[in-house]
């Protein structure tokens, strides 16, 4: 059964002119091997939380840290969710969760579907 559905879209050169603004924003919505990907997967990173977020029903005190997008060896992502994001999808009695991202022509974007 779904329990959510998010989609959320980021215009990459936008992203990346708040990141040189706000550096420190990296290290607050990215973790370490996150922070290491091109601007281009970083946006569409940013844009797979957001999804999750409103998956999730966007409640308050979601950390940006508790939801790493990880991809496998074929290229496939999924989350790696932990902490304040896991205690709120166990809430929810989601088991799965399913992540779509894209970037092209400068726009990244991504799709989350969570069930029970």
């Amino acid at each position: 059964m779904i329990v959510g559905v998010g989609i959320d879209v980021c215009d990459v050169d936008r992203f990346a002119s708040s990141i040189e603004r706000r550096p420190g924003l990296v290290r607050r919505i990215f973790t370490p091997a996150e922070a290491e990907r091109p601007m281009a997967s970083k946006a569409a990173r940013f844009a797979a939380k957001e999804a999750l977020a409103k998956a999730l029903g966007a409640p308050d005190g979601l950390s940006w840290l508790d939801a790493e997008v990880v991809t496998d060896d074929d290229g496939r992502p999924s989350f790696k969710i932990t902490g304040t994001v896991a205690a709120r999808a166990a809430e929810l009695g989601i088991g799965t969760i399913h992540l779509s991202m894209s970037h092209d022509a400068g726009i990244a974007s991504a799709v989350v579907i969570c069930e029970a």
